[in-house]
């Protein structure tokens, strides 16, 4: 073989070539007989600035700014306005954890909104509330934690402390309201960005609006033309608005059930088989699916287990198991919502979060005789939340305690319940995530029992178990 046609594989370097040059050297070469690195050798950032200014901008072709991928460091940043900032799908993110970490007095945002007026005093009182109850909770709590789990021989004391922390701020973080700074590292292709950063820009939170506004400014240093045109969406607060004015006629559902299958495909096991079938033959769908209904129940089982029977332990379905979906709808306290909400493959309709559905009781606060210390504090946010509420039903979000539960609307595919179930039903994941995620297990396993069976979960766990050993109160 000519060198001219030998195999070449390599990076396109940031230390060397701005984002924007990359996206536009790969933009290139679908008309560009030369390599990516003579095209590059050709590009300045003013040149490529033009190009995606005519094209990108002019023409509307983005799927060029997907090329350039940045990566963004947001510090001190309500949890609450995490919400927004990881709502994008096609982007990653890497956030401070609940359950690795503790908060110290104080780490809480103050709302813009309230800033010098009548509200400030109530809403730092609430918040300094929950902060002190926290930090009341983590010793008492901790020491019930290492009687149950003692020291090992030979064992640090770091390495004790590493091994039982989460057990014991497992259990604290309830307290903890949404207002609680963390950091949140991003990383995002332009394209998505523009997108993440007018979501940001038309949301009803100062707080947001003004993160949206930092990051563009911080991401035109590396694009300046992908992002240069993402400003507010009138359409989406219009219809915010609109909606939430029509969805409050309506009134509060109390309805307990931790989760519903609200809807799914009878027949999703069989289009499922078909597809994968379809995939290696040359029939069409409609003579895939005729024959996998003229299987017997013996047979399917064979070709179910031909299709997912050689799984091992970190291998991924084949993504024909898309073909099956399931909408739910769950009621989990908000510490479960901020892990669900990671699942981004997933499409999630949550409700605005309130403390007009009841909160959780971990039993661990009970056994450490704090439980009414921890119900004080609930009932002092459940109070400041009614009253914030009346004024801003928005900024009262930020005192609500990971404890309180909301409702969220989720549809996803089969493959995607393989995901998120077998990651959240393992030992090490917190045991409000593990509950729900046992649970959507149980009710895909009613429906679709032979594709459901082939999920890797640990033996002898179920959710009501779970529910029984971890919660005073659900």
């Amino acid at each position: 073989m000519s060198e001219q046609f030998q195999r070449q594989i390599y990076l396109l370097s940031p230390r060397q070539l701005s984002p924007e040059t990359i996206a536009v050297t790969f933009a290139k070469t679908s008309r560009s007989p030369l390599t990516f690195r003579e095209i590059a050798d050709e590009l300045t950032d003013e040149k490529s600035a033009k190009f995606h200014e005519k094209w990108v901008v002019g023409y509307g072709h983005a799927s060029v700014a997907e090329h350039a991928v940045l990566h963004i460091a947001l510090e001190n940043i309500s949890r609450l306005a995490t919400e927004c900032i990881e709502s994008n799908r096609l982007a990653s993110y890497t956030e401070k954890s609940t359950r690795y970490q503790m908060w110290d007095l104080g780490g809480y945002h103050l709302p813009r909104e309230m800033v010098d007026g009548p509200h400030e005093s109530i809403y730092r009182k609430c918040c300094d509330h929950l902060f002190q109850a926290y930090h009341d909770s983590l010793e008492p709590v901790r020491e019930l934690v290492r009687k149950r789990f003692p020291k090992r021989d030979g064992e640090r004391e770091t390495a004790w402390d590493n091994r039982t922390r989460s057990k014991y701020v497992d259990a604290c973080r309830f307290l903890l309201p949404a207002a609680a700074l963390a950091n949140v590292g991003m990383t995002v292709n332009a394209r998505a960005l523009e997108h993440a950063i007018r979501k940001m820009l038309s949301h009803p939170l100062v707080e947001v609006q003004e993160i949206g506004q930092a990051v563009k400014e911080s991401a035109q240093g590396e694009v300046p033309t992908l992002v240069k045109y993402a400003n507010r969406v009138p359409y989406l607060m219009a219809t915010r608005e609109n909606l939430t004015d029509h969805a409050t006629k309506l009134g509060l559902d109390e309805s307990s059930e931790p989760l519903r299958l609200i809807d799914h495909d009878p027949e999703a096991e069989l289009r499922v088989m078909a597809a994968a079938l379809y995939a290696q033959g040359t029939c069409s769908f409609d003579s895939a699916l005729k024959h996998v209904k003229s299987l017997d129940e013996g047979e399917r089982r064979a070709l179910a287990e031909t299709i997912l029977g050689h799984l091992e332990q970190f291998d991924i379905p084949l993504r024909e198991l898309e073909h099956a979906t399931y909408t739910f709808e769950a009621l989990l306290d908000q510490g479960a919502f901020l892990e669900l909400k990671r699942h981004r493959m997933m499409t999630q309709t949550p409700q605005r979060l309130t403390a007009e559905l009841g909160y959780t009781v971990p039993k661990l606060i009970t056994e450490a005789g704090f439980e009414s210390s921890y119900r004080e504090a609930m009932d002092v946010a459940f109070g400041t939340f009614n009253e914030l509420a009346g004024w801003n039903p928005q900024v009262a979000a930020y005192v609500v305690p990971n404890a309180f539960n909301r409702r969220v609307l989720m549809t996803l595919n089969l493959r995607e319940v393989y995901h998120l179930c077998e990651l959240r039903s393992q030992s090490n994941a917190h045991f409000s995530i593990r509950r729900l995620a046992l649970l959507m297990v149980e009710l895909v396993r009613q429906v679709h029992p032979t594709l459901a069976s082939f999920l890797r979960l640990p033996e002898g766990v179920h959710w009501r178990g779970i529910e029984e050993e971890h919660f005073t109160q659900v």
